[in-house]
């Protein structure tokens, strides 16, 4: 059975397209930060991106943060958003393209000492060739 759609120009229904922005150009902008060795590390078989926004709230983590709060590094808040997104989806029974996923980190706010829950979601869906990736972001990013 043919794809009719795939068979028709879908310029007429759709119309020209004015403007793309791919993956690649989200992460040459630091819109996404390409966190794909580490994923591969911690058991990934695709590409992995997260959100400035998640990256923000549960991977960045300065000397400054560390001396002010609790001893930390990037590399080490980064593996732990990795192996609970992993635990996730090894964890999840059915099929989603979304999936919630919560893990507990010190939050970056110049005084907390004591972790506190953080909510992510992993999101798989087709890269800029149409290939699945994976993006991690917090709950209310697309």
């Amino acid at each position: 059975m043919s794809n009719t759609l795939n068979d028709r120009n879908a310029d007429p229904f759709f119309g020209e397209v004015i403007s793309t922005y791919t993956r690649a150009q989200a992460i040459d902008d630091g819109v996404l930060i390409d966190v794909s060795d580490m994923a591969q590390e911690a058991g990934f078989k695709l590409p992995v991106a997260m959100t400035v926004g998640a990256w923000s709230d549960c991977v960045d983590w300065s000397e400054d943060d560390s001396n002010r709060q609790v001893h930390q590094d990037q590399s080490g808040r980064l593996w732990d958003v990795l192996f609970m997104a992993s635990h996730a989806i090894r964890t999840h029974t059915g099929q989603a393209s979304r999936l919630p996923f919560t893990l507990y980190r010190v939050p970056r706010d110049g005084c907390a000492r004591r972790s506190e829950l953080a909510q992510l979601k992993v999101v798989i869906g087709p890269g800029d060739r149409g290939e699945p990736v994976i993006t991690i972001m917090l709950p209310n990013e697309d």
